[in-house]
């Protein structure tokens, strides 16, 4: 009979079925196809992108926005209704990168999605720094004014503008502690709502661009326009970032089974709930998880898991699995985590699965935690016999978390483990011969 490991470390399931081993190549998906698709996809993405950041500057331009430039102040005020309008489509892209979107996370993965937003966060600042001093300074040289008594005298006489100085400085206050050095000066948790700032300031500068000046006028189709753009935007946010964990969190009602002590620092949690076949197949992938516990239920946990779903009966339940290493307050106190607490979850995320991979034959590597990940992504990985090698790396015995459970699935699966334990580099083999006792390989 097929069996698949369980969770639980040394046992057995005979009710899962393995996947099997493809009878050959031609069982196997065309990976190199999807892997070209992929490509396509984040190509089209980033076209997309930039073809948004065009489209808002031809808002203006359809607008007649170079026929109203006749003087030096009409040209400055010209340049910093531009530059507002690239600043605010810079916002919104960045938003739309954190939003989780399944299409931009499975062309590009999570990470990049948020290296890409983290890298417009200050061309965006600019842009609308640039706005508002340009505004300042346009304005300022039509009326015989210098910039900072037109920008007072905006503040306080024009409807909703005081909004915009507002969002303004919400903007910056985000952009400085996103900022490396003065992040690692204070807890992730300040950083984390801090940084939910970035709504507020979104929201606070909504008001005066369709309030001032005749762009946005009402009955405009630029109006129009820009409105189904915000819309659209904050719709993506509300469904991917609040609905679908909800419903997600719902619908598996996830529950502590137990915390069992792995090695020293490093815990399994092992949780129970319905309708997890849905989610099989999510090995390498991650998840965010909230433990709905005191003290804990505000932070969240990104983690793969480390066993793919299990089912435990007809009744619907099944049981997965996470293994984590205690890096800090937040992870040691999952050591004490009770049976019976709820779990909120978001996810799956990320590209490490096979959703990534452009080849028959492939490698995995993980060194200590890292190593966990791989153990769930062997269960469900379509392989053929030799087509995977697996190495693992640990300063000892003891940092190759679940190598037990990575070599066994390693000798139904057909794939080759290599193990290498020690320091530095002088524990490397040389000239691509493995030293004696220091790797371990199975058929």
């Amino acid at each position: 009979m097929n069996t698949q490991l369980s969770p639980r470390l040394g046992t057995e399931d005979p009710r899962t079925p393995d996947l099997g081993l493809p009878a050959g190549r031609d069982a196997l998906p065309g990976f190199a196809a999807r892997h070209r698709r992929r490509l396509l996809r984040a190509d089209a993405l980033t076209v997309a992108a930039w073809g948004s950041l065009a489209a808002s500057v031809a808002l203006w331009l359809a607008d007649g926005g170079t026929a109203g430039v006749s003087t030096v102040a009409s040209g400055v005020t010209a340049l910093g209704i531009v530059a507002g309008l690239a600043g605010m489509d810079l916002v919104l892209l960045m938003l739309l990168l954190a939003a989780r979107i399944p299409l931009i996370d499975g062309a590009v993965g999570h990470d990049r999605a948020l290296e890409f937003h983290r890298k417009l966060g200050k061309p965006s600042l600019y842009l609308l720094l640039a706005h508002g001093i340009l505004i300042a300074v346009g304005y300022g040289m039509a009326e015989g004014l210098d910039p900072v008594s037109e920008a007072v005298a905006l503040w306080a006489l024009v409807p909703d503008m005081w909004l915009a100085f507002v969002s303004l400085a919400l903007f910056i206050a985000v952009v400085v502690t996103s900022l490396v050095a003065v992040r690692r000066r204070f807890p992730y948790e300040f950083w984390y709502v801090v940084h939910l700032l970035t709504y507020a300031a979104v929201l606070t500068s909504l008001p005066h661009q369709f309030s001032v000046g005749g762009l946005f006028a009402e009955g405009t189709w630029q109006r129009w326009c820009w409105t189904a753009i915000c819309a659209a935007t904050g719709a993506a946010l509300l469904y991917y970032r609040v609905i679908q964990p909800a419903v997600a969190t719902f619908r598996h009602q996830l529950t502590v089974e137990r915390v069992t002590a792995e090695a020293r620092g490093v815990i399994s949690v092992e949780m129970s709930g319905l309708q997890l076949q849905s989610l099989e197949g999510s090995g390498g992938r991650f998840f965010i998880w909230r433990f709905l516990a005191p003290g804990l239920w505000w932070h969240p946990h990104p983690f793969s898991l480390s066993a793919e779903p299990m089912a435990l009966g007809n009744d619907g339940r099944g049981l997965l699995r996470i293994t984590v290493r205690d890096l800090g307050q937040g992870t040691a106190q999952l050591a004490a985590l009770r049976p019976g607490t709820k779990v909120a979850i978001e996810g799956p995320y990320g590209l490490f699965s096979s959703a990534a991979r452009s080849r028959d034959r492939i490698v995995m590597i993980g060194a200590g935690i890292g190593i966990t990940p791989l153990r769930a992504l062997l269960e469900r990985t379509p392989l053929a016999p030799g087509q995977a090698t697996v190495l693992l790396r640990g300063h000892s015995g003891q940092e190759l978390y679940l190598g037990d459970e990575v070599l066994e699935l390693c000798r139904r699966r057909g794939a080759t483990l290599f193990h290498l334990v020690g320091h530095g580099i002088q524990s490397l083999p040389t000239a691509g011969f493995p030293r004696p006792g220091t790797w371990r390989a199975t058929p």
